[in-house]
């Protein structure tokens, strides 16, 4: 099962490290308002991640409905490619997300870091729970767009780097605000 669950484990070890003692109001600063905020990045992580679970569910329950797409097998590499490229956490590019994934507009109440945990170990207990479907290489659409399809392997890709693509955003928002702070 590739190294998925043991990256989103580190991923969830860094979370608390790095964002463990602050306080409600720093992980809802913001440097301005186009910009995320830790808490935003945590709660749109786990709004995407929670999309893929009616797949897995649909796909275990044999209800599952692959579009046409799917069966163009060059078609299922290249957008896979395409989808796992933009989340790639090196973020020289920015990237929108599709309003499904959108995270609060405002303040992100309650305890953004517990929820991201508790997430982080449904996420890696729905992953082992799909072997057998990686093993026979499903082919799923993206939640967000049905027209976009991909291996269920290269949509564990995709999460694990999307979930490192927004630590490093989330990382990225910390300096900032310490930069501020210290002025």
């Amino acid at each position: 099962m590739k190294n998925w669950t043991s990256t989103l484990g580190d991923i969830s070890r860094q979370i608390l490290t790095e964002f463990g003692s602050l306080s409600s109001e720093q992980l809802n600063w913001k440097p301005n308002p186009n910009t995320w905020s830790i808490a935003q990045n945590l709660d749109h992580l786990i709004v995407v991640n929670e999309t893929y679970y009616l797949v897995l569910a649909s796909l275990k329950a044999g209800t599952y409905k692959t579009p046409f797409i799917a069966k163009i097998g060059f078609m299922v590499s290249f957008l896979g490619k395409i989808v796992l490229n933009g989340v790639q956490p090196d973020r020289k590019k920015k990237m929108k997300t599709f309003p499904i994934w959108e995270p609060t507009t405002s303040n992100v109440i309650g305890d953004i870091l517990n929820r991201f945990q508790n997430h982080q170990i449904e996420l890696i207990q729905k992953i082992e729970g799909a072997k057998e479907l990686v093993e026979k290489g499903i082919v799923i659409s993206s939640p967000a767009n049905k027209n976009i399809v991909y291996k269920l392997e290269t949509a564990f890709d995709i999460i694990v780097s999307h979930e490192q693509r927004h630590l490093e955003q989330a990382k990225e928002i910390l300096q900032l605000m310490k930069n501020n702070t210290s002025h």
